[in-house]
């Protein structure tokens, strides 16, 4: 039996990042269990198994592109994840950001430089992020591929049970196993979950003008399309200034019918949705999709557990928040456990618990709201939602306090 100060489930970004903070800042004994298996790390994330892994969500292979918010980005760089490096590689600054309405009067155009800051954030290939974390050098033990088949929680710590027939003795149990979770539940906390009834379709695109680091955010009936600069290959083409990073949120009842089309009638339909902005859009890679809820758990912790970044709360990836609300979970957290002798203990939990509720909060409220007021057609919100894209264009302190939010650096954070 191993006894440690955290165990970890779940070995994605938040997973990884949590347990190179516990153990190199808060100077605890981590293990990390991941279900995926590091052998697929240099495989193509098309490429096919013929095990049971190819079941399993593997981080390493994860196609999607986010956006780190211009605080998320500090924190991780602080923490010694070295963005500096993915820059390198793709620099993925936004710089500018332009938010508009199909059909409407309402834009707001955003720029750092009026802010006194270089960027608002950075775009990041998610598998990169990850390849990245877990190549440094691991001050934790890392358990893969493993699953949780049982736990017992006694008062001073919890049993971990694997798989491999394993036992992992802890203070501390983190569930970071993302937004299906199930152990979440096991330790008594109630998951919420809202359908939005849209589905996300993702992919990236190029375009024939180039993005000089602006990011776009065009609502529609269906749901936002967003654009973020990011250069990618497509068909062996790399995209040199003029490549994105696409979230096209649709109903669910025209998502499939979409997804079936010829890339040139995608592209036309993308086309007539998102305008001329960038010009032609000139090419697509290959499409993903996923529905989208919100869904989050009635509370952080429970005797001698706590729950981060999805696994806590999922998000619609309007105003990209969800992951870098994730983020902020874990920095919290390793700032928590600076110090203690006892991660799992009730008052430092609740400690935590208490630290994390107003952003927590704010943040889904923020992602909700968003989600109802523009993806609708009713003709008060559309005329309401139109206001204010006017007036957040014109009344500098709105600007100012909106940016302040979406950047992490909102006085509810």
């Amino acid at each position: 039996m191993s006894q440690q100060d955290v165990v970890i489930v779940g070995g994605g970004i938040v997973g990884c990042v949590l347990a190179k903070g516990l153990s190199e800042q808060a100077g605890l004994s981590v293990t990390l269990v991941d279900a995926a298996s590091p052998s697929n790390a240099a495989s193509s994330s098309n490429a096919s198994s013929s095990s049971n892994e190819s079941n399993v969500f593997n981080p390493l292979t994860d196609t999607r592109v986010i956006a780190l918010a211009r605080r998320t980005v500090n924190e991780l760089n602080a923490m010694g994840v070295g963005l500096a490096e993915l820059a390198k590689q793709n620099q993925g600054k936004i710089e500018h950001i332009e938010v508009s309405d199909k059909g409407g009067i309402g834009l707001t155009n955003l720029s750092s430089s009026e802010f006194g800051i270089n960027t608002f954030g950075q775009v990041v290939s998610l598998s990169a992020l990850t390849h990245n974390v877990m190549s440094q050098s691991k001050q934790y033990q890392h358990i893969a591929p493993a699953t949780v088949t049982h736990l017992a929680r006694e008062t001073d710590s919890t049993l971990v049970t694997l798989n491999n027939g394993s036992t992992i003795n802890a203070k501390l149990l983190v569930i970071a196993d993302g937004g299906r979770s199930s152990l979440a539940q096991q330790v008594g906390l109630t998951r919420h979950t809202d359908d939005y009834q849209q589905v996300a379709i993702i992919f990236n695109a190029h375009t024939s003008e180039p993005h000089h680091n602006k990011a776009y955010e065009r609502f529609t009936k269906n749901g936002p399309v967003a654009f973020l600069p990011f250069d990618s290959e497509i068909n062996g083409h790399v995209a040199k200034g003029k490549g994105f990073s696409v979230v096209w949120t649709v109903a669910r009842e025209h998502a499939e019918s979409l997804i079936q089309l010829s890339p040139e009638a995608f592209i036309r339909r993308l086309q007539q949705e998102f305008g001329y902005r960038q010009g032609q859009i000139t090419a697509i890679s290959e499409l993903a999709s996923y529905p989208l809820a919100l869904s989050y758990t009635d509370a952080l912790t429970s005797h001698r557990a706590v729950v981060v970044g999805n696994a806590a709360q999922a998000l619609h990836p309007i105003a990209g928040q969800g992951f870098n609300l994730g983020l902020r979970d874990i920095i919290t957290l390793v700032n928590t456990l600076k110090g203690v002798t006892d991660p799992g203990e009730f008052n430092v939990l609740n400690d935590y618990a208490a630290k994390r509720s107003k952003d927590r909060t704010a943040t889904i409220t923020l992602t909700d709201t968003l989600v109802r007021t523009f993806s609708n057609s009713h003709f008060p919100l559309v005329a309401a939602r139109n206001m204010a894209l006017t007036a957040l264009n014109v009344i500098p302190s709105a600007k100012r306090a909106f940016v302040q939010q979406t950047t992490g650096y909102g006085r509810s954070v």
